[in-house]
């Protein structure tokens, strides 16, 4: 297992680039990685990296050593993951991924009954807002809405989730009720914007009477983190697009009311992400299929409860 160990160890140093994140990642301390490279190394009597103090880049060797290294591990996995099946004894740690929102408020939810059902599988829970990359960071599966930019990856899709645009009471009373995307622009309200460094886009992709037309929003307030443009709605400081699942308890009180009605957002698609081997996995098979379904009936019914909200409200 020793020699397993250095060679899951150097694709975490390759795939990261610095052997401290490696040694995050892996859960064990910078010397033991240092270590376990070193042993490595020695055995194959190369230099895999050439270090200096401030940057690791791979040899030659290096990177020639990496394809073989993946196979072995691949193969190493798929063995294990067979037997696993076979014994119906699943074990191991699984890593997940998830956007911060649709994280807290339906995945984490899933995990202590997930792991009550399973007590040999540990959880870890990765959440951010940001684009993740499955194979970089170690990730067995990444729940998601929108559209995945890797094509290669395998999508198990969940829903697609309704989106409203919608602002506090406060908000719409300082400045005015806006019915139509087209007076988000016009009227030059604040719109909050979920955006991360390097992106280069603001707009939004609204249903018009003549199709989808994206919208160049402008806004002083802007984040990477959704949950904080929510508490920027709600204390009165623009206009937000979101998921209703995300908001349903703030517009069933009344505390975030639905603006630009006439021009909605188009639905965004909620779905995993999984490589094909991580899908051999009979753990990452399992938690698939149980939280799949489970957060597909919890969005469904947010937006129900929402839509008949409205209904008896206009009734």
């Amino acid at each position: 297992m020793s020699y397993l160990d250095n060679i899951r160890t150097f694709v975490r140093v390759y795939e990261l680039g610095s052997m401290s994140a490696a040694g995050r990642d892996l859960r064990i301390s910078p010397a033991v990685t240092s270590a376990r490279i070193s042993q490595l190394e020695n055995h194959l009597n190369v230099r895999l990296f050439q270090r200096t103090t401030r940057n690791l880049t791979p040899t030659e060797q290096g990177r020639a050593f990496y394809g073989g290294a993946c196979s072995v591990l691949e193969k190493v996995e798929q063995a294990e993951a067979e037997v696993m099946s076979l014994t119906d004894n699943p074990r191991g740690s699984l890593y997940v991924a998830a956007p911060l929102g649709m994280g807290r408020r339906l995945i984490a939810p899933q995990v202590g009954h997930f792991l009550d059902s399973y007590p040999e599988i540990d959880i870890r829970l990765r959440l951010s807002d940001r684009v993740v990359d499955l194979t970089t960071e170690g990730l067995d599966l990444a729940f998601f809405l929108g559209e995945p930019a890797d094509s290669t990856l395998r999508i198990r899709k969940i829903a697609d989730c309704r989106r409203v645009l919608c602002a506090s009471p406060e908000y719409i009373d300082r400045r005015g009720h806006p019915a139509t995307g087209q007076d988000l622009i016009s009227d030059r309200h604040e719109c909050l914007n979920l955006r991360f460094p390097g992106a280069t886009e603001f707009q939004w992709k609204l249903l018009t009477p003549d199709g989808p037309q994206k919208f160049a929003i402008t806004g002083r307030c802007e984040c990477d983190d959704g949950d904080v443009l929510t508490d920027w709605a709600l204390n009165g400081r623009g206009v937000v697009m979101k998921p209703v699942f995300e908001i349903a308890e703030h517009l069933l009180s009344g505390a975030l009311v639905v603006v630009a009605g006439d021009t909605p957002p188009t639905p965004v698609q909620m779905a995993c992400l999984y490589t094909h081997r991580r899908h051999q996995d009979p753990k990452t098979r399992l938690f698939m299929d149980y939280t799949v379904e489970r957060i597909g009936k919890i969005v469904k019914e947010a937006e129900k409860r929402v839509t008949d909200h409205s209904k008896t409200s206009v009734s």
